[in-house]
């Protein structure tokens, strides 16, 4: 019997022949109350804590309360098992079984909380109220909180080896020797995991993302980065799933990471409408500079370019403030809109494709074939 449940029976003893009962039945309902009283106690400092960090301006107390709230609950009745084991003395065999489990299950605990405080931490990372962060940044708190819960849940699982009795020794070197096997067994599974590895490392994308191969089919909107697959949610509404290693042999576009969208366009005028050119040209280009949605801080060009085979073109080269597409596109349009107008109160037409076609008589076909000119 160990020490600290001696104390116990020694002191509750007296107790037990007072009241006529066997003092183990005595001590098991101590220790049943004992928890109990544990358990309310422990809800409560937990909850009053949580309501003390609710009300702190602080935000990292909340995550650990929030990862104590639960497990301190049942660490109070690991407690009471793990004394209640020294109760039974001619059982070495079932009381070394039970500590196994007691110590098997105080390891699973302590990873449940350290569980719910990565869980919290990522959540208090990218939580709005830090400000808006870059993609980029997202991504690297994601697969660095997951490389952890990986490396956490290895460790977890060799100290529930260890303290089940299987030798950690022996299993890392047969992993050794085992790991040559399955890797040829599985290349395709490796390159795939690998591939994802290198996504969340090199971060060329993450879940939220708008993205396009050239080389490839692919373009739509990332909506999970998995460990051997992404899932792209396509414009047409069908999910494609792609596996992690063919984003290391080909090109991608992440156009949610642009800094400002282009109007590129070319605008052509009538050849009679020449005189009008440089001053259409002019006023295109001091619109665009006082335009509220056009960004001055990138080339902004509006020049005469060519002498089209039946329109004097002109082109417009500018970058918006904004990302957003539909935004952009209503941007674009109202610059178009200037633009058609401009060349309107110039007395200016756009011009459209033309073909003049020479028409010669039948006289003159004749004589043009004889030689002979008519005039």
């Amino acid at each position: 019997m160990d020490v600290s449940i001696q104390v116990f029976v020694k002191e509750l003893a007296p107790l037990a022949d007072y009241l006529n009962v066997p003092v183990v039945a005595l001590v098991v309902a101590a220790l049943l109350a004992l928890g109990l009283f544990g358990h309310v106690l422990i809800e409560r400092l937990v909850t009053q804590l949580q309501r003390s960090a609710q009300r702190s301006d602080l935000r990292w107390d909340n995550v650990l309360a929030d990862a104590l709230i639960r497990p301190s609950k049942w660490a109070i009745w690991l407690l009471v098992v793990y004394l209640s084991l020294g109760l039974f003395e001619g059982t070495d065999q079932f009381r070394t079984l039970a500590r196994q489990v007691a110590d098997t299950a105080l390891i699973l605990i302590l990873a449940w909380i350290a569980q719910r405080a990565l869980k919290g931490a990522e959540a208090e990372l990218l939580s709005e109220h830090r400000g808006k962060r870059q993609s980029d940044d997202r991504a690297t708190i994601r697969a660095t909180l997951r490389l952890v819960r990986i490396s956490l849940g290895i460790v977890v699982a060799l100290m529930v080896l260890q303290s089940l009795g299987v030798s950690v020794s022996g299993l890392l070197a047969f992993g050794g020797i085992g790991g040559i096997a399955v890797g040829f067994a599985a290349r395709d599974l490796l390159a795939n995991f690998l591939g994802g590895l290198s996504i969340y490392l090199d971060r060329p994308f993450t879940v939220g993302d708008w993205i396009r191969s050239p080389d490839r089919e692919i373009e739509g909107t990332v909506e999970d980065i998995g460990w051997r697959m992404t899932r792209i949610r396509t414009f047409d509404q069908r999910p494609l799933y792609i596996p992690n290693s063919v984003f290391s042999s080909v090109a991608v576009e992440n156009p949610s990471r642009m800094n400002n969208r282009r109007i590129y366009e070319t605008v052509g005028i009538r050849y009679e409408d020449v005189a009008a050119m440089g001053k259409v040209v002019a006023a295109v280009k001091a619109m665009l500079e006082s335009h509220e949605a056009i960004d001055l801080n990138r080339t902004l060009m509006v020049n005469f370019v060519t002498c089209g085979p039946s329109s004097l073109d002109f082109f417009i080269y500018a970058f918006t403030k904004t990302t957003d597409w539909a935004t952009f596109h209503n941007i674009k349009q109202d610059v178009l809109f200037r633009v058609l107008a401009i060349i309107a109160d110039h007395g200016a037409e756009v011009a459209f494709p033309t073909r003049t076609l020479l028409l010669q008589s039948e006289a003159e076909l004749q004589a043009q074939s004889a030689g002979v000119s008519l005039t």
